[in-house]
């Protein structure tokens, strides 16, 4: 009956972990190498699509600015391709074997689409963690009423997910202000 609870705190974890990955790919003012690693690029000659950080090093140079440096020197002009087509907005330039991608500031505007992305991808991870709940909960019941469960057993556990469930809710808040405070910084 405590797998239950266990049950419920690691999915939980696991919601926390991905929006926190989730949110490194979402831009701010300055440079992150989470920001382009997650970019699929076509390379040798469209036969197979790989993540930038399969393909190179990336490597942050100042706030504004990344290095990226392809394993393969025959990549350099598939990646500059797929960063410039990628949706966020960033220019490249190819200095030698490498490729220098620069960060220009956010405007206010796009500060704000940012900000209802952050807020979405939370709404969207705090319905996980709900449905998380809602399926410890249903579980306790079959125990409860498969007569497994005690019924003082029974009020504890789900106390015990209602504390759980108001802790994963705080932190998921806290990821969420922290963001927004990233992409609001000037």
């Amino acid at each position: 009956m405590d797998s239950i609870l266990e049950q419920f705190k690691l999915s939980a974890e696991k919601t926390l972990i991905y929006l926190k990955e989730d949110f490194k790919s979402i831009r701010t003012g300055k440079s992150n190498p989470a920001l382009v690693e997650n970019i699929l690029v076509e390379t040798y000659a469209g036969q197979s699509k790989l993540k930038l950080l399969e393909l190179a090093t990336t490597a942050t140079e100042g706030a504004t600015a990344l290095l990226i440096t392809p394993f393969d020197p025959s990549t350099l002009v598939d990646i500059e391709r797929a960063i410039l087509k990628s949706s966020l907005g960033l220019t490249t330039s190819v200095q030698g074997n490498q490729i220098k991608v620069i960060i220009p500031p956010l405007s206010q505007e796009q500060r704000e689409k940012l900000l209802k992305l952050v807020n979405q991808k939370t709404e969207e991870r705090k319905n996980f963690i709900r449905n998380y709940r809602d399926e410890a909960r249903k579980k306790i019941k079959q125990l409860y009423e498969a007569k497994n469960l005690t019924q003082d057993d029974k009020f504890r556990l789900e106390k015990e997910i209602d504390s759980e469930i108001q802790k994963y809710m705080e932190q998921l808040q806290q990821i969420r202000t922290n963001k927004e405070k990233e992409i609001m910084q000037i």
